[in-house]
Order: structure tokens, then C-alpha cells, then sequence
């Protein structure tokens, strides 16, 4: 009678998980609600987030305009052939800028406040940052497709657009969680944006994003095709210039062989897996539930 019992009574695991589960939900829409509201009140981040990729867009294209770009690449002019580039840069730098808020939010001591109030997880901090740089991302990213579109340079289909949304926000969320472990590790605002820069245009002039792999030298053609940015660049540029996906095609040729386009994808979903996991390591270290 007794197991009969014991096998009838609630399981009440199951509800506290389901209440955790709304819980921390709700954090995430009150953190990334908060996020947002900031960016609206302060615009000038997002801004420069699109004025600078089509500056770079514009100058860039009508100063090698004339380089014959069509003879090693399948763009026939140089705008084309940069607007994945700039694309890529363009979500790159808006995830990079992630760990801001962070660390103000640490300097102000909000942080502090936030860490030692009963929240259901502390990760709903990373999930919000996330959902929030994806949200501005879409924003900036479609607004250089657009003008990208004036210029010429038009998606051929929906899956092909499908696709490059998804391969943006591996990239995206990858880089994100590397700006929220500088963020966590470094002391202040000042170190976080002196480590932005150093990121940023090193490994924009270090990917395939200005220039194709053949006119770099040989010691830049090795780094850059160790450069994620220059697969997902490559990725971008294939599904502009061909209406149907053929993911056995080879995307890039890099020095030690042919990559497809399972295999770049393969190798996104891998860092993606390592940046969350590195953050994972990071908060349960630091900020022990």
C-alpha cells in the first residue's frame, strides 16, 4: 500500500522546473526590455553601426571601381564583391559592442545589485545580451542590404536570405559571448574598448572581406583563411551570386584545401558551441548558483 502511495503522491519537481522555466523567461524579456530602452534613448551607438559599414560600402566601391575584380571572383564589379564583406563587418561590430553595457552596468554598481537579487539564473544576463545584439543586428544589417539592393546587388531568393540571416546570427551570438567574457574578465570601460579596437579592424583587413584570398600574400592567405570571418564572407558572397544552393559547392579555397558549405557551417556551429561553453565556465566560476 505503502509504494502505492508513494507512487501517487505529486511530483512536485515538475511544477518548480516549469515556475524556474516562466521565471527566468520573464527575466529575459525584463533584461533585453532594458537593453532596448537604452539603445532607443541613447540612438548614437546604432547609428554609427550603419553609417560607418556604408561608408565603407560607398567610398570603397567608388575607389576600386575599376579593379578587375571579375577575373579571380564570380562579382563583376567591386561593389558587389564587397558588399558581403561589409555585411559581415557590419554584424561584427555590432556584437563586439555587446560587453558594453555589461561593464557599465558593473562600473554603476547595477550589476552588483542584479547578481545579489534572487534571480531564477544568471544566464538570463547572457540570453538577454544575446536576443538584444541579434535585434540591433537585424536592424543594421538589413538597412546595408538595402542600400546594398540600390546599388545593385540584389539576394536572388528567400531560402538564399534565410540562409545568410542564420549564418549572421552564428556569428553574431559567437562574438557576442566573446565580448561578455571581456567584459566579465576585464577591469573597466577603458581596457573593453581598447580590446574592441584591437579585435576589430584586424580582423577585418585579415579576412577576405576587402580583397579575394589571391592577392594577399602568402603569410596573410594563411591567416585569413584561419579567419571565421572570412568563411561566413564567403558564404554571404555565394548566396548572392547563385539562385540555387548547392552545399557540396566549394565556397572557399583556402591553403590547405576546399571548403564546402556543410563544412563552414560545421565549423560555425563548433565556435558557436566553444564561445557558449567558455561563458558557461565563466559565470558558474565567478557567479556560483
Amino acid at each position: 500500500m505503502a509504494s502505492y502511495c508513494y507512487i501517487l503522491q505529486p511530483n512536485l519537481s515538475i511544477r518548480n522546473k516549469v515556475q524556474n522555466q516562466l521565471g527566468a523567461d520573464k527575466e529575459i524579456k525584463a533584461l533585453t526590455s532594458r537593453l532596448l530602452v537604452q539603445s532607443w534613448r541613447r540612438p548614437s551607438m546604432i547609428i554609427t553601426g550603419i553609417l560607418q559599414p556604408l561608408l565603407w560600402l560607398i567610398l570603397f566601391g567608388a575607389l576600386f571601381q575599376n579593379a578587375p575584380i571579375g577575373l579571380f571572383t564570380s562579382t563583376d564589379t567591386y561593389s558587389d564583391f564587397i558588399g558581403g564583406g561589409i555585411i559581415v563587418f557590419t554584424a561584427f561590430t555590432g556584437a563586439l559592442n555587446a560587453g558594453l553595457p555589461i561593464i557599465f552596468d558593473r562600473e554603476f554598481g547595477f550589476l552588483n545589485r542584479l547578481l545579489s537579487s534572487p534571480m531564477y539564473s544568471r544566464y538570463s544576463i547572457v540570453y538577454s545580451s544575446s536576443v538584444n545584439i541579434a535585434l540591433t543586428s537585424l536592424v543594421q544589417v538589413s538597412i546595408i542590404i538595402y542600400v546594398s539592393f540600390l546599388m545593385g546587388n540584389a539576394i536572388p531568393s528567400t531560402i538564399n536570405g534565410a540562409y545568410i540571416g542564420c549564418t549572421l546570427l552564428l556569428l553574431s551570438n559567437s562574438v557576442t559571448n566573446l565580448s561578455l567574457i571581456l567584459a566579465f574578465i576585464l577591469p573597466g570601460h577603458v581596457e573593453l574598448l581598447a580590446s574592441l579596437v584591437i579585435i576589430n579592424l584586424p580582423f577585418l583587413f585579415s579576412s577576405t572581406a576587402l580583397a579575394p584570398l589571391i592577392f594577399m600574400p602568402s603569410w596573410l592567405q594563411i591567416i585569413a583563411s584561419l579567419n571565421p570571418l572570412s568563411y561566413i564572407i564567403e558564404i554571404i558572397r555565394y548566396t548572392y551570386s547563385h539562385e540555387l544552393i548547392n552545399y557540396n559547392d566549394c565556397i572557399m579555397q583556402t591553403v590547405w584545401g576546399p571548403l564546402n558549405m556543410i563544412q563552414i557551417t560545421a565549423i560555425m556551429i563548433c565556435i558557436n558551441c566553444l564561445s557558449i561553453k567558455l561563458v558557461d565556465m565563466l559565470i558558474t566560476k565567478r557567479f556560483e548558483e
